[in-house]
């Protein structure tokens, strides 16, 4: 371990964690209300085949349908989320703007599930992936947003953790 203190980064960090955030939040809600105006509850688009449908859900529960219920437990456990990324956040300054960018995007999910349930008290899913009736459960922005940027940030924390390094040598 370094006796360095870690660089702040000065502004760069949090913008780019920030217009990260921003964006991804933009999108999922403008993906959100395209389809609500545009699909009605329960119908089907098919976008590629039967492999990719746009379909029209409210889910009550949490990413990907499951959990069905619960929006007052959904609505703490995602405060809560934005704790860790915070956390994240001050975890990792210094370390790689990347890392911002991945903090950014599971924030910009998080916060567009957020402020849907809080103004509806249900979250729009409308990608639907799979063959036939073996489908993987609906989703949306946001919650490929969450998903993805978790994993990116495991795949680096996987790669550039200190003490695999040391291990290594």
């Amino acid at each position: 371990m370094s006796s360095d203190p870690p660089r702040t980064g000065g502004l760069i960090e949090p913008t780019i964690l920030a217009l990260t955030a921003l964006a991804i939040l933009i999108v999922d809600q403008a993906s959100k209300a395209a389809v609500a105006a545009s699909i009605g509850i329960g119908e089907r688009i098919t976008v590629i085949g039967r492999f990719v449908e746009l379909w029209h859900a409210q889910n009550r529960g949490a990413a990907f349908s499951l959990f069905q219920g619960g929006t007052l437990f959904f609505l703490a456990v995602t405060v809560l989320a934005v704790g860790m990324i915070g956390y994240f956040y001050r975890t990792f300054r210094g370390r790689s703007l990347w890392l911002q960018a991945v903090l950014g995007v599971i924030l910009g999910g998080t916060l567009g599930n957020l402020l849907d349930r809080v103004r509806f008290g249900y979250v729009t899913d409308f990608v639907s992936v799979g063959i036939s009736d073996l489908r993987w459960p609906t989703f949306n922005v946001a919650d490929a947003s969450i998903v993805l940027g978790i994993g990116g940030m495991l795949i680096y924390l996987m790669l550039t953790d200190p003490s695999r390094r040391k291990a290594d040598a």
